[in-house]
């Protein structure tokens, strides 16, 4: 069964509009920018953990009390 030519055109008109859509997406998500504050979206949604807060408060106060004995010593 022989289909339109106008059918045909328009079904790769709307095949390259969206390819070209997709293209735009994919460019936009693979910017260095939105990759850098991704990175930063996750590191700070990891460091509000209760586990690797206190975590971090320990490591800083064993760091202080180092320094401080340092200085005193």
């Amino acid at each position: 069964m022989a289909r339109d030519p106008e059918t045909i055109e328009q079904e790769i008109e709307k095949a390259r509009d969206q390819l070209a859509e997709s293209l735009d997406a994919l460019t936009d998500r693979a910017h260095p920018r939105h990759l850098v504050e991704s990175g930063k979206q996750r590191v700070q949604a990891r460091l509000e953990t209760p586990a690797v807060r206190y975590a971090l408060i320990g490591v800083g106060a064993i760091l202080a009390l180092a320094v401080l004995r340092k200085l005193f010593r």
